[in-house]
């Protein structure tokens, strides 16, 4: 990524140690770091000031240190959906991950803080929200399936096509499905289709539907 292609991220994390700590990270890997801050409200005013691609931000903010990163990004989803937004989380919160992926998934990621740690990881997911992509944690996708197994819809489907499901939601192509899974793509596209049938999907944007797949059942 060069400089005139870098592209342009706001932090928004209370912890200072943290928040300059992401955005050496960010910079280090070819971002272009607009705006720090630490809290929903500050992080609303910089959208609007500065524009970025994508907004890097934590759940839980000053001043209850509740939902005040969720609910800004939520409001950013809203007023600016050309950018994209990755939300970091301590722990896996179901009721925050639904509300922000309930609708156009495109561009919204949902990481766990620990995998900050795992830089590659982490640039790569960021990478892939601001193309438009979808990031879900991996802790997330498994804690989604515990209770999916509640769920007639997910009931339905084979062993494999959970496995299938999982990767999809992980962001994974049909090519890294199945080589995580050793089969062919074309085994991969007839799980793929499968899961669509049974979830009664309707057609549409299939990168859309790999994570309705996933939340269908969260919308009730």
């Amino acid at each position: 990524m060069t400089a005139a292609t870098a592209a342009r991220v706001t932090v928004a994390e209370d912890s200072v140690l943290l928040r300059e700590g992401l955005s050496r990270l960010l910079a280090e890997a070819g971002f272009e770091v607009v705006d720090a801050v630490g809290d929903g409200e500050s992080l609303l005013r910089s959208v609007a000031a500065q524009q970025p691609d994508v907004v890097v931000a934590d759940v839980r903010m000053p001043p209850t240190h509740s939902d005040e990163g969720l609910r800004a990004a939520l409001v950013i989803r809203s007023r600016w959906p050309g950018v994209a937004v990755l939300v970091l989380s301590q722990y896996v919160e179901e009721r925050y991950a639904t509300e922000l992926l309930a609708g156009d998934t495109r561009g919204v990621g949902y990481l766990l803080k620990d995998r900050v740690a795992d830089v590659e990881t982490f640039v790569e997911a960021l990478h892939r929200v601001r193309t438009g992509g979808t990031a879900l944690d991996p802790e997330v996708v498994s804690q989604i399936f515990a209770r999916s197994r509640r769920a007639a819809p997910l009931a339905a489907l084979t062993p494999r096509e959970r496995d299938v499901l999982a990767l999809m939601a992980e962001g994974r192509s049909n090519a890294g499905i199945a080589a995580e899974l050793v089969v062919s793509e074309g085994a991969v596209e007839k799980h793929i289709s499968g899961i669509f049938g049974k979830l009664a999907l309707p057609s549409a944007s299939t990168d859309h539907r790999r994570v309705l797949a996933v939340l269908k059942y969260l919308e009730d």
